[in-house]
C-alpha cells in the first residue's frame, strides 16, 4: 500500500466533502431548508470516488468500475430526494434535530459536519482501494459477488422509491400505508437496499488484507440506515398513522421475508 498515496486520495477527499457540504449549507441558508442535505449525500460519495480515481496510483480498473457503480447509485438517489422534496418545507428530522436553534454554527455542527464527517469514514473502502494494486485472482470472485451484491442493492432501493412515489401519487390511497411490492417482504426496502449498495461496494473494493480493515464503513452505514437516521427514525414517526401496528405485525422490519398473513 503506498501510505503518501493514500494520504493525498484521503485529504483531498475530505477537502472536496468541506466544499460540498459547505455548499449545500449556503444553498439551505437560502432556501430557508436542511433537508437539501438529503441530496448531497449521494454526491459527495460521488465526489469522493472521482477524487479517488484521479489522485490514486492503484489498480485503474477497480478505481473505474467503483466510480461507475458509485455514480450510479449516488446520482440516482440525489436525483429520487430532489424530487420527493421538490415543493416541500423542511424535514421533520431536521427540525427535530436541530429543536428551534436555526443560528448557522449550530446547524453546521449538527447537520452539515457530521454528514460530511460519515461521508468521509463510510468511503474509506474507496479511498483506499484507489491506492492497492491489481485485484489477486483469489480475491476476484469476492470482487464479482460485490458487484452482484450492489446489483441487487440499486434495484430494491430503485424500484421501492418508484413503487412508493407511484403509491403516494394515487389520491385513493391517502393515508394508507404502503404495503404493496417489495414493502410486502419488508418495511424499508429502500433502506435495505442501500445496505446491500455498501456492503457489495466493500467488498468489490477489496484487494489486500488492508482493505478489511475499512469493514467498520459498510458496518457504520449499516447502522445508519437501521438505527440512526433510517428505518428506526422513520417508523418513530409512522408508529401513531392508522393501519402501521397491523402492517408492522405481518411485514419485516428490514431483511426481506415472505409476508405473514393478515390479522383476521
Amino acid at each position: 500500500m503506498n501510505y503518501q498515496n493514500f494520504g493525498g486520495v484521503s485529504a483531498a477527499s475530505l477537502a472536496i466533502l468541506v466544499v460540498v457540504h459547505g455548499t449545500t449549507f449556503l444553498i439551505g441558508r437560502r432556501i430557508g431548508r436542511y433537508n437539501v442535505v438529503d441530496t448531497t449525500w449521494g454526491i459527495g460519495f460521488v465526489a469522493v470516488a472521482a477524487v479517488a480515481l484521479v489522485l490514486g496510483s492503484g489498480d485503474l480498473f477497480r478505481r473505474v468500475l467503483l466510480l461507475g457503480l458509485v455514480a450510479v447509485w449516488g446520482l440516482r438517489l440525489a436525483w429520487h430526494m430532489i424530487v420527493k422534496s421538490a415543493g416541500r418545507g423542511e424535514d421533520p428530522r431536521y427540525r427535530d434535530l436541530l429543536r428551534g436553534d436555526f443560528s448557522a454554527g449550530h446547524v453546521l455542527r449538527k447537520v452539515f459536519v457530521v454528514q460530511a464527517a460519515a461521508t468521509w469514514f463510510v468511503s474509506l473502502p474507496l479511498q483506499v482501494s484507489a491506492v492497492l494494486g491489481p485485484t489477486p485472482a483469489l480475491l476476484r470472485p469476492v470482487l464479482i459477488a460485490g458487484v452482484v451484491l450492489w446489483i441487487v442493492g440499486v434495484l430494491f432501493e430503485a424500484l421501492g422509491d418508484h413503487q412508493l412515489r407511484g403509491f403516494k401519487a394515487d389520491p385513493a390511497n391517502r393515508g394508507v400505508i404502503m404495503d404493496r411490492g417489495l414493502w410486502a417482504w419488508t418495511r424499508h426496502p429502500n433502506y435495505f437496499g442501500d445496505a446491500c449498495v455498501w456492503w457489495g461496494l466493500w467488498l468489490a473494493s477489496v484487494a489486500s488484507w488492508v482493505s478489511l480493515l475499512t469493514v467498520l464503513s459498510p458496518v457504520l452505514m449499516t447502522y445508519f440506515l437501521v438505527y440512526a437516521t433510517g428505518a428506526k427514525l422513520t417508523e418513530r414517526y409512522m408508529r401513531n398513522r392508522p393501519g402501521f401496528d397491523e402492517y408492522r405485525s405481518r411485514t419485516s422490519f428490514f431483511v426481506p421475508m415472505p409476508p405473514r398473513s393478515r390479522l383476521p
